[in-house]
């Protein structure tokens, strides 16, 4: 009688690709400042300006080079490098949408229910957010909730440092470019009024000394400043998707139903939405006078 052959090991189930927020463009950036430097053109134009009265490199060396530099005085290198390399978030929104990290985690607490917490050491591996990543890696290896709470809100804490520090890079960016710019107009003036004699040309030079001026105010207010403002934005998103995951993964360690972690992270979600609003409504009825009731 032949012998039968050894059963072939069942193999695991492939997972899923893990479910990555991707990069799309942010229309408002990217619209707000061709519609800024679009009016302040065509205003220009309106009053039989010419474009080429605005092209000044000399101008535009002092402005940007002197902001520059005074923004390395003020940061340390390592604060300074993130935020270049972040500059792009500015026109890119890279965070996941909170609907897929609820669907993802939902998931998860599923495959727990299913097959033990510990069923998801896999799974774990192939998250894309490494946040999410980490707080289900803890819960596999069956770390306490309070101590879980404790390490992820500590990595949470460094985001919010790490981000307003970038963020501030930008704005003190936009507090020194105008100052840069009128250091531009008066070296212009000097230059102007070593050459008195050709009053024609004192006109133009008196002219061309602000541009420097005008460098400095639209990079400010159009660029540097709006930049800082996006990127405190940026991460303040990302901190309240953190705060979603890390909910979702205590509720998955509690043992929780799924649909119950659903009402749970949906409600979350939707607190999330009207804090703007509650806030707004709350910062207007404080500076009208207004009693604001306990209930937002």
């Amino acid at each position: 009688m032949a012998e039968s052959k050894p059963k072939a090991e069942s193999k695991p189930k492939a997972e899923s690709k893990p479910k990555k927020g991707g990069s799309k463009p942010d229309l408002a950036s990217i619209l707000g400042l061709v519609v800024g430097i679009g009016g302040i053109l065509g205003g220009m134009l309106l009053e039989k300006g010419e474009l080429r009265h605005l092209y000044q490199v000399s101008a535009a060396i002092i402005v940007l080079g002197g902001t520059f530099g005074a923004v390395m005085v003020t940061t340390p290198m390592n604060v300074l490098v993130r935020a270049v390399k972040h500059f792009m978030l500015v026109f890119f929104d890279t965070s996941q949408s909170p609907a897929a990290t609820i669907e993802e985690i939902i998931e998860y607490a599923t495959q727990a229910r299913k097959q033990g917490i510990v069923s998801l050491e896999q799974a774990a591996g192939n998250v894309a957010d490494p946040f999410l990543k980490k707080a289900l890696n803890l819960a596999v290896d069956g770390i306490e909730m309070s101590q879980i709470r404790s390490i992820m809100e500590l990595d949470l804490s460094l985001v919010e440092h790490d981000g307003e520090a970038e963020a501030k890079v930008y704005e003190a960016a936009g507090g020194y470019a105008p100052t840069i710019g009128i250091i531009g107009a008066v070296i212009g003036l000097i230059h102007v009024m070593q050459n008195l004699a050709d009053i024609e040309a004192v006109g133009k030079g008196i002219a061309g000394a602000f541009v420097a001026t005008i460098y400095g105010l639209v990079t400010a207010n159009l660029l540097y400043l709006p930049a800082g403002s996006k990127l405190r934005t940026r991460m303040q998103v990302t901190v309240q998707t953190r705060e979603l995951m890390l909910e979702g993964v205590l509720s998955i360690v509690e043992g929780l139903n799924p649909k119950l972690i659903r009402t749970k992270l949906d409600a979350y979600l939707a607190e999330q939405h009207s804090g703007g609003k509650k806030a707004a409504a709350a910062k207007g009825g404080a500076a009208a006078g207004q009693p604001i009731s306990a209930e937002g």
